[in-house]
């Protein structure tokens, strides 16, 4: 299976953030169930990642988050489960999402030019004048 761009996870659905974990893990589906004990089978993984199950029960997302090593909060209030705590939502607010790419293992490379790339972007929005390029 060709592996897919990880990008920001602003705006994924479950499934593909879901999808973008395990890869970025370098995970197949059937590892996934066999780390999970079969709690979650590569088929269900399957239909998780490709949104036909927008909802799994939460003892599914709680094997995931542990074979992942996510936040189980995090996978809860994807799924709908739970809504971010009042603090949660004002600092995203505040500072953007600091931790888009907290749960992907980054090297220090990719980091760097992460940060390289957000400068470029940014300097491209400013134009003379206080017009913003997008």
């Amino acid at each position: 299976m060709a592996k897919k761009s990880v990008g920001a996870d602003i705006g994924l659905t479950l499934g593909q953030y879901l999808a973008s974990i395990r890869e970025d893990r370098d995970l197949s589906q059937r590892d996934v169930e066999k780390a999970t004990d079969k709690v979650v089978s590569n088929a269900y993984l399957s239909q998780i990642e490709n949104d036909l199950i927008k909802k799994p029960s939460p003892n599914v997302l709680h094997a995931l988050a542990e074979v992942y090593a996510v936040s189980y909060e995090n996978l809860m209030e994807r799924a709908g489960f739970v809504f971010p705590t009042r603090s949660r939502v004002g600092a995203e607010q505040r500072h953007g999402r600091v931790a888009t790419f907290a749960d992907h293992n980054l090297t220090a490379e990719e980091e760097a030019e992460l940060v390289k790339f957000l400068g470029y972007l940014r300097s491209s929005k400013k134009k003379p004048g206080g017009q913003s390029g997008r």
